[in-house]
């Protein structure tokens, strides 16, 4: 099928009009050694059948489960999924909504947004939340920019334990503004060292992440206190595991000003990279500077409850000059998938869920540990920890995957002074016999 409406003599009839020869003419502009002078080497068409054996080839060479047994997180967790989740997302009202602009046709869109806002409050410990964002990583460079909006300052601090692609992408948000990032180090415990943070008034805001990329679980209300010597300092808590909330205290019992992460661990399937879920919340006497949207409760003439857009501070809604950022929309159906998830779960069920993943996790690191395997830090973890191996152990890790097993994150490439180390992880997924396997595996 083709898909260019246009005929030869449309085209001709066009460029007459415009005054050119050729289609070749409209590029003029573009200096020749920057233009492509043969046509893209492109392979020939497949039929429908053929491209879906394609696709079953590429997708057959990631190491995904069920095939693969994967202790593998940063970031990204594989969690069961209830079937209910699932079904009611191929609601075709759910499925197929488009941004609730009018109210009175929205109204099913928009309770389903109040409802995740509501427990997105709850299981963060805040007092407001937004209809979310792309994903984390976007979420904390928008808290950052945030912080600055408010604080007219030009300088933050952020953990080098906060995800280093979150770190990534904050540094593409705010360097080319010329703001100041100070990357905070880390103790050898695993955590977030603070004790050179003199100068708390000189920061906009400071980024910690709990639990952090290392699985560690920070001390966030020292953090808190530490930070909020200087009252305007923004305490800025971010995360990737949210589940580790049905078990630790939310931030915003720390007294934390915004509260950022990733949200793919509630409902939302890993498939392979995306789509995430930025979780967006802080307290309410900063809400008109929050990005993004907000659905808010109110009442019809008859009295009757409703559901509208109270707050949209974005381009498209207000002066540029006003807006709080470029968010142009928020990740609705995940957002939906999240809020199904965790009503589905209810209060109980994400504590007993958290309690199996962190024991799942404690029996992988203990049996790696009595297996000669060195911890090499001593922080309480969560779903995930750093083992220390041998030199060699590459080699060993390539055999791993020969057989389905994926043992861990090489973090070499992200943190240098750690060869040789390997961040793990272990969810409710995990079966016991495929712990005692890896476990088995890295002893002989």
């Amino acid at each position: 099928m083709r898909y260019l409406p246009h005929t030869e003599e449309e085209i001709a009839e066009m460029l007459q009009t415009i005054g050119l020869k050729s289609l070749d003419n409209l590029f003029g502009t573009i200096p020749e050694d920057c233009r492509r002078a043969e046509p893209l080497d492109l392979p020939a068409p497949l039929t429908e059948w053929e491209l879906d054996t394609h696709m079953d080839m590429l997708a057959a060479k990631m190491a995904a489960p069920p095939d693969y047994k994967l202790f593998l997180g940063a970031g990204s967790y594989h969690h069961f999924i209830p079937e209910a989740v699932k079904q009611l997302l191929l609601r075709s009202e759910f499925y197929t909504a488009y941004t609730p602009y009018q109210p009175e046709i929205s109204q099913g869109t928009l309770q389903a947004i109040y409802e995740y806002q509501t427990l997105v409050t709850l299981l963060l410990g805040m007092e407001v939340a937004n209809a979310s964002m792309y994903d984390g990583a976007s979420a904390l460079a928008e808290a950052l920019l945030m912080a600055i909006r408010i604080t007219k300052r030009k300088k933050v601090a952020v953990s080098r334990l906060v995800h280093p692609f979150y770190r990534k992408v904050i540094q593409t948000y705010l360097e080319a503004s010329g703001f100041e990032i100070v990357a905070l180090p880390i103790t050898k415990e695993g955590t977030t060292d603070l004790s050179g943070l003199d100068h708390p008034e000189e920061f906009a805001g400071v980024a910690i992440q709990s639990p952090n990329f290392f699985g560690c679980i920070e001390n966030l209300e020292a953090h808190g206190e530490r930070i909020h010597t200087d009252p305007k300092t923004f305490f800025i808590a971010s995360f990737t595991e949210p589940l580790a909330y049905g078990l630790l205290k939310p931030p915003g019992e720390y007294n934390a000003d915004i509260v950022c992460g990733e949200g793919q661990s509630l409902g939302i399937p890993q498939s392979f990279g995306g789509p995430g879920l930025g979780m967006f919340a802080t307290r309410m006497k900063y809400v008109r500077s929050m990005p993004g949207r907000l659905v808010g409760q109110t009442v019809d003439k008859d009295g009757k409850r409703g559901f509208v857009l109270t707050l949209a501070t974005r381009e498209q809604h207000i002066r540029r000059e006003r807006a709080t950022s470029n968010i142009c929309s928020n990740e609705g159906l995940c957002a939906l998938a999240s809020a199904m998830y965790m009503a589905s779960l209810g209060k109980t069920g994400i504590r007993e869920l958290a309690a199996r993943n962190h024991d799942k996790a404690e029996y992988l690191k203990k049996g790696l540990a009595e297996s000669g395997v060195n911890l090499p830090f001593g922080a309480p973890t969560f779903n995930e920890f750093v083992a220390e191996f041998p030199a060699g152990f590459k080699e060993k890790y390539a055999r791993f995957i020969d057989k389905k097993i994926v043992a861990g994150l090489d973090l070499e490439p992200f943190y240098p002074e750690l060869k040789n180390h390997y961040l793990f992880c272990a969810t409710e997924t995990a079966a016991r016999t495929d712990m005692d396997i890896l476990i088995k595996e890295v002893a002989s």
